[in-house]
């Protein structure tokens, strides 16, 4: 089966096209908002399509399954545009171009909300009002679940054992980051919570804030509800500590004692190291730590300060594979811990052609 994996983000539109095996034949990167007839042009040089696998950002409380699409279905996915306005309108509008070019295969919504949909009822509800939760349909839902899922069904690859078997953190580190406890192949815990602001430190969002902070902001300093938006969204997090969202950028001029980098790197991983040790708190014993996304598979030195900030999971760094590894591997030693640290390469297209698969057979 040759599955098409349409992913549909705020700045591009991602094309891949695996093959048996999971074989990559073809890709293409095409600005967002494309037209129907720009997608229908890049996907005539890709030859035969069996099925189309698309990205979804959020499934709201309805869809905790990969579902194959039709009409209606498309409107229920439009419907929850509000709970994630930078993504779920891309992501729609590739869903009727893809649909539109492709009409003849099916085609399977794959959800970033789904791999926690089934959080511990614990993990999942916030401690409001019940009225307000009961109207509204306030919860934790969680993000980055497709990149979670991979991270954590390779990491039980990597140690050999069955996937129910395992125990991992799950650390999702890019422009967005998130966490997830995952327990035997299922989350059970993630930083991220109704919208991507909760949780960690990230390129350009705040992450967790005080939302007494906020109302102090809106009713004590008159800041109004878009530029708060605007602040929380576009210009905190590494942005608006560092000046910018690159932490490459940040590490470059943290080791040359810029006192702003310094400043943000400390931040980042301090939020970070805390994240990990909540996370294990959710889980029986800790199997492994995975690192995964942009920063993650690419900032050794943010690892290790990372895993340096929880001691009692006794990870012994590989220094040499740490630093100078690649691909997808073991990072950390043995030592007196059962705990390993693993560095594995986001592929969120894996995990969305799997899913593809299961859904049609």
């Amino acid at each position: 089966m040759r599955i098409l994996v349409v992913n549909a983000g705020s700045s591009s539109l991602k094309l891949r096209l695996l093959g048996e095996g999971d074989a990559p034949l073809a890709a293409a990167d095409l600005p967002p908002g494309v037209a129907d007839a720009s997608l229908a042009e890049a996907l005539d040089r890709f030859g035969r399509v069996d099925a189309v696998g698309h990205r979804i950002v959020h499934g709201g409380v309805e869809f905790r399954d990969p579902v194959i699409v039709d009409d209606g279905l498309v409107a229920r996915i439009a419907a929850l545009g509000e709970l994630a306005p930078l993504h779920q309108p891309a992501a729609v509008a590739a869903l009727r171009a893809a649909r539109t070019a492709l009409p003849a295969v099916p085609h399977v919504a794959c959800f970033d909300t789904a791999f926690h949909a089934r959080l511990p009822p614990a993990a999942a509800t916030y401690a409001l009002p019940a009225a307000w939760r009961g109207r509204f349909g306030l919860r934790r839902f969680g993000f980055h679940g497709l990149s979670h899922a991979h991270a954590s069904r390779r990491a039980a690859e990597l140690l050999g054992r069955a996937e129910a078997d395992v125990h991992c953190i799950t650390c999702h580190l890019g422009a967005g980051a998130s966490l997830a406890a995952v327990r035997g192949g299922r989350s059970v815990d993630t930083t991220m919570g109704f919208t991507p602001l909760e949780g960690l430190v990230m390129a350009t969002r705040s992450g967790s804030v005080d939302p007494g902070l906020l109302l102090w902001l809106q009713q004590r300093a008159g800041v109004a509800v878009d530029e708060l938006a605007d602040g929380l969204e576009h210009r905190s997090g590494l942005t608006g500590l560092a000046g910018t969202a690159d932490m490459r950028e940040v590490l470059r001029r943290a080791a040359a004692d810029d006192a702003a980098a310094v400043l943000a790197r400390d931040v980042y991983v301090h939020r970070l190291s805390a994240g990990i040790a909540a996370m294990a708190a959710a889980l029986p014993r800790v199997d492994a730590v995975v690192f995964t996304g942009g920063v993650g598979e690419n900032a050794a030195e943010i690892r290790a300060r990372a895993l340096a900030g929880v001691p009692f999971l006794a990870v012994e760094l590989d220094a040499e594979a740490n630093m100078r590894g690649s691909g997808d591997r073991v990072i950390g030693l043995a030592g007196d811990s059962s705990t390993r640290a693993l560095v594995v390469s986001s592929r969120e297209d894996l995990e969305i052609a799997r899913q593809v698969r299961s859904v049609l057979a």
